[in-house]
């Protein structure tokens, strides 16, 4: 029997407004459809990329649910590369989903091991796969701490993070970072940071970056690397760490996750002191 658009509805995305198609139509789509272009009675033409469950409960679940679940009933527990390899599957074939990935997670990979953080602050953890993708490449004694404000995507993370087996290696902090950094040396006995990932809200993130100089969080070397600068873009970060001063920093082009075409990058800005 031939699905209908109502089946599509947990499959179908177009990353670039996070728009989930929804359509209570009858016309039919063809049984097969795992690359299938559809063109909907508006003339609106979406793209499939490979086949989900037609369900209630599916298509009830957040995109990030539908992640959660994918790992859990493809990736083998307590193996954090086959944690982040699903997640990757699902975003390149799947849905597209806001996690750094593996395009730009190489280069972040290639930071994180020139640097050997041992104290590290990541700002939005989202569904966890960077922090995931970032303690692997850690020793035990490290200590790194993520920072999430949208209670849905952590609690998303835990389960993600505990899958991977990393629980206990993996500070969550559920609060808004404005918060959380002046409290960073009080409460979590931070004296100073080898290491920041910024990958959360656009527009915080020239102010949370100011916040970690004022609370005298970075110290000569720190390296602070920020996602997405070309999109959706940063560019009051980029122009603040390029023109204050206060590091020496670098652009280092990439990809926008899961695209081949859509050009994005990491800062990398090393505190001078």
């Amino acid at each position: 029997m031939p699905l209908k658009f109502q089946c599509v509805t947990a499959v179908v995305m177009s990353y670039q407004g996070s728009e989930i198609l929804h359509s209570n139509g009858d016309a039919a789509l063809p049984e097969k459809f795992g690359d299938t272009s559809v063109t909907l009675p508006t003339g609106r033409k979406y793209t499939s990329r490979n086949r989900l469950p037609c369900t209630d409960k599916y298509q009830a679940m957040s995109k990030e649910q539908r992640v959660l679940l994918y790992v859990q009933q493809n990736a083998s527990r307590g193996d954090p590369d086959s944690v982040l390899a699903a997640v990757d599957k699902f975003g390149w074939e799947t849905e597209w989903a806001m996690n750094v990935g593996d395009v730009k997670g190489a280069i972040l990979d290639q930071f994180v091991k020139e640097t050997a953080p041992q104290t590290m602050l990541e700002l939005g953890t989202y569904m966890g796969y960077s922090a995931i993708r970032t303690v692997r490449l850690l020793p035990e004694t490290a200590k790194f701490m993520t920072v999430e404000f949208n209670e849905k995507y952590a609690a998303v993370a835990r389960e993600m993070i505990e899958f991977a087996g990393l629980q206990n290696r993996i500070i969550q902090i559920s609060s808004d970072t404005a918060d959380v950094i002046p409290q960073l040396k009080t409460k979590h006995d931070v004296e100073t940071l080898d290491m920041v990932f910024i990958d959360h809200r656009k527009k915080f993130y020239v102010r949370d970056i100011k916040l970690l100089e004022t609370n005298k969080l970075l110290r000569k070397g720190t390296v602070v690397v920020a996602d997405n600068i070309i999109k959706p873009g940063a560019p009051e970060y980029a122009e603040y760490v390029r023109t204050c001063g206060k590091y020496d920093s670098t652009f280092h082009e990439s990809l926008l996750e899961y695209s081949n075409d859509d050009i994005d990058g990491l800062e990398k800005s090393v505190f001078r002191g």
